[in-house]
């Protein structure tokens, strides 16, 4: 099978820093002809705005012929193996898959779990699918992780700190009314870790942990890399002396399959805010967050607005680093 981008848990320090380094060669030289007579699929079954414009601009100005398919509502598929088919899903991904790769040479699956049974979903099943019945290389445009998003602040930060080793990350849950995906949470902490930054995950409880699966990854990493992962509920410890501040809101995992009522955040959460007097604590840090953000909610404007924002580099990286990923994935790197 063709290698893939499915998360930065299965590529090494080394060859992350090199897609990192490439990527900062498309942002000075955007157009090029790597990809010319290639073709790629971008599947969303998600709504997305900086997601779907990098990556068909990004193939284009390579040369490439990008299609862009929104498949969320439109394109009900099924992805489980001895599926009988006697519901509203018309396609199953074995064909959809092969058919694909018979049309184009890479595919980007964007597919968010529904947050039903985390258990199924936790395997990531549909991306998965694509995987086993493809037979061109798959880049993950956010699913349970968010690999492009946590590249793209790869690279935000080593242009703000220089070198990854012992540089202290906060990553911290804030505040959103209504449970969001873990996805960018858990790819920040595989990225940070495995980069060998000191990190640190605030969360307003233990009930606000991530999947075990990510935090053992994380743990291991932190440990292969000489570097510390540290959980942590209490604010001003997690602030203290911190390089960097990553925000992300996310649900608890053990309220998936209840009710929306009865899985909103609690309102005395507000306090975790991203604000002035928490990063008057810091090293004078840098902050970032993916966006969509939420402002005066997660962040105040005073901290999104600050010379030390990274919020849009971080966001305008996601263009010159899936670039340097679908390189790599179509050998043109």
């Amino acid at each position: 099978m063709p290698r893939s981008f499915l998360t930065t848990a299965d590529w090494s320090q080394a060859e992350l820093q090199a897609l990192l380094d490439d990527a900062r060669a498309l942002k000075a030289e955007p157009r090029q002809s790597r990809l010319t007579g290639k073709t790629a699929a971008f599947v969303f079954f998600n709504p997305s705005l900086r997601t779907r414009t990098s990556f068909q601009v990004g193939f284009a100005q390579l040369g490439g012929t990008p299609v862009v398919l929104d498949a969320g509502g439109t394109w009900p598929l099924e992805f489980a193996e001895g599926a009988v088919m006697d519901g509203d899903a018309e396609e199953h991904a074995k064909e959809a898959a092969r058919v694909l790769s018979a049309y184009v040479d890479l595919i980007g699956i964007r597919a968010f779990p529904k947050f039903q049974d985390w258990q199924a979903e936790r395997e990531d099943p549909l991306l998965s699918a694509f995987v086993a019945h493809a037979t061109v290389p798959i880049v993950n445009m956010e699913t349970i992780v968010h690999p492009c998003q946590e590249l793209a602040m790869l690279m935000a930060l080593q242009d703000a700190h220089g070198e990854f080793a012992r540089k202290k990350i906060t990553l911290t849950w804030t505040y959103h009314p209504k449970p969001l995906n873990t996805a960018v949470m858990n790819s920040g902490l595989l990225a940070t870790t495995k980069m060998g930054m000191d990190v640190t995950l605030l969360v307003p409880s233990e009930a606000y942990l991530l999947d075990p699966m990510f935090m053992e990854q994380g743990q291991r990493f932190a440990k292969e890399n000489g570097s510390t992962l540290t959980v942590t509920t209490d604010v001003e410890a997690a602030y203290d002396g911190a390089d960097a501040v990553y925000a992300k809101s996310w649900g608890r995992l053990d309220q998936i399959g209840l009710p929306m009522e009865e899985r909103l955040t609690p309102p005395e959460f507000k306090r975790f805010i991203v604000d002035e007097a928490k990063m008057a604590l810091t090293n004078d840090a840098t902050f970032s967050h993916c966006l969509p953000m939420r402002r005066n909610v997660k962040v105040t404007d005073a901290v999104a607005d600050s010379p030390r924002s990274l919020i849009i580099e971080e966001a305008e990286n996601r263009l010159h680093v899936q670039k340097a990923v679908m390189s790599k994935l179509l050998g043109a790197l």
